[in-house]
């Protein structure tokens, strides 16, 4: 499933389950760029292995867990 910000730009993609965010997905900022990388669960972030990024694309946190 993809959502859009009102200026037509991709906000997220990623997987829905029962109307809510489950498994991989993305979040975007405004301007297209990657916020967020990672797996959610009901709808929340789940911090298992996931990828956050500043507005430039810079990674400013990576977690994995094995």
């Amino acid at each position: 499933m993809k959502e859009y910000y009102d200026n037509g730009i991709l906000k997220f993609e990623g997987e829905y389950l029962n109307g809510e965010i489950n498994g991989k997905g993305k979040e975007y900022n405004d301007d297209g760029k990657l916020k967020f990388e990672g797996e959610y669960l009901n709808g929340k972030r789940w911090n298992w292995n996931l990828k956050e990024f500043y507005k430039n694309i810079e990674l400013i946190y990576k977690n994995e867990y094995i």
